[in-house]
C-alpha cells in the first residue's frame, strides 16, 4: 500500500518541504528503488517480492512523478537537489545509508547518492549521464514524444490500446524489449503518469547539463545495461565503467531499458548480488 511522508530538504531558497509517496516492504537491510523519468514505483513491481525476501524494501515516486507532489515553487529538479533529499527522506523513513537500485533517472540519482556517501552499494540500470550530445538529444527526442502522446491519447483510447499486445507495445514498446508482458492495468497506469507527471520537463530540463564524470569509490558499484535497450543505447554502459572503473559491469541479455518487467529474475539477482557484496568479508 501506498503512504507518504513529509520532510525537510535543502535547496538554493533555503529549507523547504517535500512530500513523497512510498512502498515498502519485507524486511533486512533497507533497499531504496528509484525509477525513471515519467515513470513511478510500480515500475518495481516484478521484483519488489523477490527482494523483499532478502531486503526492508522501500520503492518511491520522485518529486514530480506518480502520487509524489511536486518540489515546492522555485526549488531545482537538478542532482544538487533531488539526491540529498533522498538522503533526507531515508532520515524521514529511519533509514541510515541503505543500498539503492534505480533506473535511467533514478540510477543516475543512485551514482550521485554512492558518490555522495548516502548509501552501501549502487545498481545502476541504463543510468543516464553516460551520453554523447548527440545521443542525449535523441534520448530527450524520444521521452518528449513519449510525453505528447500519452497526453493526446483520450482515456478511453488508452484503456482499448492496453487491451492488445499490439496496443501496449505502441504504447510503451520504447522502454521494454516484451511490452506485450505487461498488464493492461500497468500499461495504462505509466500511461497517466507519464501524462500526468508534474515534474517532467523540469527534470528533463536540468539533464541537458548533466554528464557524470566522477568515481563512486568505496562501495560495491554495479552497472546493468538491457541488450536491447533503445533509448539509452547500451554502449553508454561501456564509457560509465570507464568512469567508475571499480563498477561490475553487467549485461542484461533480451532486456529493454526498463529491465525490470524483461527479466525480474535477473535484474533481481543483479541488485541482490551487489547488496549482499557490501557485506561479504574481503581477502
Amino acid at each position: 500500500m501506498t503512504a507518504t511522508v513529509s520532510f525537510t530538504i535543502d535547496s538554493p531558497l533555503g529549507p523547504r518541504t517535500a512530500t513523497v509517496a512510498y512502498e515498502r516492504k519485507g524486511a533486512g537491510e533497507p533497499l531504496l528503488l528509484l525509477h525513471g523519468i515519467g515513470h513511478h514505483l510500480q515500475a518495481w513491481h516484478p521484483v519488489t517480492d523477490i527482494l523483499a525476501a532478502e531486503h526492508d524494501v522501500i520503492a518511491v515516486d520522485l518529486p514530480g512523478f506518480g502520487a509524489s507532489e511536486p518540489l515546492p515553487a522555485g526549488v531545482p529538479y537538478g542532482l544538487g537537489t533531488v539526491a540529498p533529499a533522498l538522503g533526507a527522506l531515508c532520515t524521514a523513513l529511519g533509514v541510515e545509508r541503505p543500498h539503492v537500485a534505480g533506473n535511467s533517472l533514478g540510477g543516475l540519482l543512485a551514482l550521485e547518492m554512492g558518490r555522495g556517501g548516502l548509501v552501501r552499494s549502487v545498481t545502476a540500470l541504463s543510468p543516464a549521464g553516460f551520453w554523447t550530445e548527440g545521443e542525449r538529444r535523441y534520448a530527450f527526442a524520444t521521452l518528449l514524444a513519449m510525453r505528447a502522446g500519452a497526453k493526446a491519447l483520450p482515456r478511453p483510447a488508452v484503456d482499448r490500446l492496453s487491451r492488445s499486445a499490439v496496443g501496449r507495445t505502441a504504447l510503451t514498446g520504447t522502454i521494454y524489449a516484451r511490452p506485450a508482458r505487461r498488464s493492461p492495468a500497468a500499461v495504462v497506469a505509466e500511461t497517466l503518469a507519464l501524462r500526468d507527471a508534474t515534474g517532467f520537463e523540469e527534470t528533463l530540463a536540468a539533464g541537458g547539463s548533466v554528464r557524470f564524470a566522477d568515481d563512486v569509490p568505496g562501495l560495491p558499484v554495479t552497472i546493468a545495461w538491457g541488450t536491447r535497450d533503445r533509448l539509452l543505447l547500451r554502449r553508454q554502459g561501456v564509457r560509465a565503467k570507464h568512469t567508475v572503473p571499480g563498477a561490475r559491469l553487467v549485461r542484461l541479455p533480451g532486456c529493454g531499458h526498463v529491465p525490470m518487467n524483461d527479466d525480474p529474475a535477473l535484474v533481481a539477482r543483479v541488485i541482490l548480488d551487489t547488496a549482499r557484496s557490501a557485506t561479504r568479508p574481503t581477502g
